[in-house]
């Protein structure tokens, strides 16, 4: 009997145990049916906004166990919607300024060419096209358009002067500018500007100055003729009033002469028509000899011209060319040098070279004004409100490089100036 009810008993455990398995199995395929579902509809969303579909959301009447987790993707499509209407603002602004940046640049007069570190051309503005008459610029070499008359890098261009392509009748300049650029790669903008106006207007007036100054020549040298007809009695005794006056007034002939000179001899320079006659010339009696006629014109300020160093050498130049040279070096030794000081001659000869440095002690020049000073029409004398014609050491230069050697300036502003002829 107790053996009968003992499996009795184990029967009805195991129906009621066998009854639940089969009960909390099939909640547990709901369950998991319900979440094959939702991971689903997960994926579906996330193709949709992967695909640019911001609208979609996931189903808020999810079980709470996934209740989070569509709370959170919820969230997070919300917040890409933001940002991505944030950066369609951004387009449109950033367009209208790259619009308005565009409208600018193509307003300009001067061509521009943007180019990378290898100078292929990256972007060109209107006026650049039509000089090239809308050649196809773009992943070409600057070189393909434009040629420079030296070697001089384009990275180096600063107001140089440049031959643009079919258009040799033109005169253009040219600046090479650094932009800056994140991925640090050099990119440059080339800045072009035609001056053919300019430079016709200038050709037009100095050829008017030329032909005046030649015309002028003819009066002055007959002005000083006479002068000396006065001067020797041909016109009868004078007194020692009128010699002085007369001496005053052929003083100052010679000085307008040499200034008629200088301009004429200036724009013989510009055309390439200085001619030098080369002679071997001793150096010590071509110094003694500017010398003797510069010193009655230092005395005036009490300054001594002082020769240094062993002259006893020659030198293969034009005699009165670069005698000339020297004296208005001198000249402006003595115009800017303070008084009572002395302008220093140095002359030496090193490894095959011939230098004669003049030095005097005054104004200097200052160290922003030290590269123009062999520029033409500059002069120092605006600044010191002196005479002068700013051709001086422009010609000077010229009549130094003519002979393959040069001209330079070393200065200390407020103290002293030294020029060097190097042969």
């Amino acid at each position: 009997m107790i053996v009968k009810l003992s499996l009795l008993f184990i029967v009805l455990i195991s129906a009621v145990t066998t009854s639940y398995l089969y009960r909390r199995n099939e909640k547990l395929n709901k369950k998991f049916k319900n979440l094959t579902d939702y991971l689903g509809d997960v994926n579906t969303i996330a193709d949709s906004v992967r695909y640019g579909n911001l609208a979609v959301r996931a189903d808020n009447n999810t079980p709470e166990e996934t209740a989070r987790l569509t709370d959170s993707l919820n969230r997070m499509i919300e917040t890409l919607n933001d940002r991505e209407q944030m950066i369609h603002e951004y387009q449109i602004e950033l367009t209208k300024k790259n619009n308005f940046l565009a409208t600018l640049i193509n307003s300009l007069s001067d061509g521009i060419i943007v180019c990378d570190e290898n100078f292929v051309i990256i972007e060109t503005n209107a006026h650049f096209r039509s000089w090239i008459k809308d050649e196809k610029a773009v992943k070409r070499k600057v070189s393909d358009f434009i040629k420079q008359n030296d070697d001089k890098p384009v990275s180096e261009w600063n107001n140089d002067d440049i031959i643009l392509k079919n258009k040799k009748d033109l005169y253009f300049k040219a600046t090479t500018k650094t932009v800056e650029a994140k991925n640090h790669q050099a990119k440059y903008m080339i800045v072009i500007t035609n001056y053919t106006d300019q430079k016709e207007i200038e050709t037009l007036k100095e050829d008017f100055v030329a032909t005046l100054t030649h015309d002028l020549k003819v009066p002055v040298i007959a002005e000083s003729n006479m002068l000396e007809f006065f001067l020797s009695g041909k016109f009868g005794e004078i007194n020692d009033t009128q010699k002085e006056a007369l001496k005053s007034m052929k003083s100052s002939n010679k000085e307008l002469l040499e200034l008629v000179q200088t301009v004429l001899d200036t724009y013989k320079v510009k055309d390439g028509e200085i001619s030098l006659n080369f002679e071997k010339v001793d150096v010590l009696p071509l110094i003694d000899e500017i010398k003797a006629e510069m010193d009655s014109i230092a005395q005036k300020s009490n300054n001594k011209i002082v020769l240094h160093g062993k002259a006893d050498f020659s030198i293969n130049v034009d005699y009165m060319q670069i005698k000339r040279v020297l004296k208005n070096l001198i000249s402006n030794a003595i115009l800017y040098g303070r008084p009572d000081t002395n302008i220093d001659i140095t002359v030496k000869q090193k490894n095959g070279h011939s230098y004669i440095y003049v030095k005097d002690y005054g104004k200097g020049i200052a160290k922003e004004d030290v590269g123009k000073v062999f520029n033409k029409f500059y002069s120092a004398n605006k600044k010191f409100r002196k005479i002068g014609t700013g051709l001086g050491l422009y010609l000077s230069k010229k009549i130094v490089d003519a002979h393959g050697g040069d001209l330079t300036v070393k200065s200390k502003e407020g103290e002293w100036s030294e020029f060097c002829i190097t042969l």
